[in-house]
């Protein structure tokens, strides 16, 4: 407040106490800090000021750029409080200003209101636009109202406002999540007939779908096809793959694809590696497994804590408790901590009658505590 109270100071001694007019940047500047700080009543007051004096009042792209930074803050109620503020004082609100005050109210999880300022700048005369649609696809299928983006998506179509890539990668991913496959694939369908272009991304979004609701066999078949049509793939593309093809006991298969990586011109990341850890361990493959992540390490990418987890939890089902106490003791309480999952899992072998009550000892030392659990 204090900073506000400067500024109208300083304003006031420029017009009185020296007499020099102030020109449309310093009123415009002045205009912007006012709604930025929120007194309206006052940015209002200079407006009017500004207009009896035949001076250019703020235009609305002024406007629209004070609201996209409020909205960004969070301040969507400020930001619509600038909204009404440009229709006081007569002038009308542009397609920006709408969906910036759509974006800013889906930012907050606001969509039914949201949905309302889209409601009122249809019935002003403002037809949404591609960006404007899909804005509020994306937001809902991201909060699981699939429907509600799905209606939106149609009449958006409807509307013969075209979608983008994007727009079909949103609507793609958020059926995929909610394991609607078959909607997927009819939009996918729609996408390509529609003459939009399919990126990698969007191909990468369809093959983890397909192999995160059970049909890997189809993300296989579909990935065999791009590479038919010598698609470029990325690393995201091949660790995707490599899973899917374990997932329908290709393992072989899986092993010459990690293996011909260097020659793609493609770089295993972590993520590649804890795909061929995990299901090399769920294979019963425990050395191939335990080399797989030496080299991992070797190679300069960091096992996330989930993967160590992953790790420990799979040893110490399958018994080899060694090896377990080896990964356990790469758990620093930082960048790699103990799940609840993990640490329930401990408890239940090692404390009072667990199964593996007696093999206390091989643990690393600063999980003996367990001996006096029972």
């Amino acid at each position: 407040m204090g900073k506000l109270t400067d500024a109208m100071d300083k304003f006031s001694q420029m017009v009185v106490g020296t007499g020099v007019q102030p020109d449309t940047v310093v009123y415009h500047s002045l205009v912007q800090f006012l709604c930025t700080h929120g007194d309206l009543v006052k940015a209002k007051e200079l407006i009017s000021e500004m207009m009896n004096k035949s001076i250019a009042r703020p235009n609305t792209a002024l406007f629209s750029s004070i609201m996209d930074s409020l909205c960004n803050e969070g301040r969507v109620i400020d930001a619509h409080h600038i909204f009404d503020l440009v229709i006081d004082i007569g002038e009308k609100p542009d397609i920006s200003m709408f969906s910036t005050l759509i974006d800013g109210y889906c930012l907050v999880g606001e969509m039914d209101k949201a949905c309302g300022v889209l409601d009122a700048m249809v019935s002003a005369g403002i037809e949404p636009n591609v960006i404007t649609y899909s804005t509020l696809v994306s937001r809902y299928c991201k909060r699981g109202r699939i429907d509600d983006g799905l209606i939106l998506f149609r009449q958006m179509l409807h509307k013969k406002v075209k979608p983008t890539t994007v727009t079909y990668e949103t609507t793609l991913n958020g059926l995929f999540r909610a394991g609607r496959t078959a909607d997927a694939k009819k939009i996918f369908d729609e996408m390509i007939e529609s003459g939009i272009m399919a990126s990698i991304s969007t191909y990468n979004i369809i093959l983890g779908g397909l192999c995160r609701n059970n049909c890997a066999d189809e993300a296989v078949v579909l990935f065999q096809k791009l590479r038919a049509m010598n698609v470029k793939f990325n690393i995201t593309t091949l660790n995707t793959i490599i899973n899917a093809l374990y997932k329908v006991e290709r393992r072989e298969e899986a092993n010459d694809l990690f293996a011909a990586l260097p020659v793609s011109g493609l770089v295993p990341n972590a993520s590649t590696y804890g795909v061929m850890v995990q299901n090399l361990l769920k294979e019963g493959a425990v050395e191939e497994a335990d080399s797989m992540f030496s080299s991992m390490e070797k190679s300069g990418c960091a096992p996330s804590s989930r993967l160590v987890n992953d790790v420990i939890r799979t040893l110490l089902e399958k018994g080899e408790i060694v090896k377990a106490g080896k990964y356990m003791s790469k758990v620093d309480g930082k960048s790699i901590s103990l799940e609840a999952s993990t640490s329930s899992l401990l408890l239940s072998l090692f404390s009072g009658n667990g199964k593996y009550r007696e093999q206390l000892q091989l643990l690393p030392a600063k999980y003996q505590f367990f001996d006096g659990i029972s």
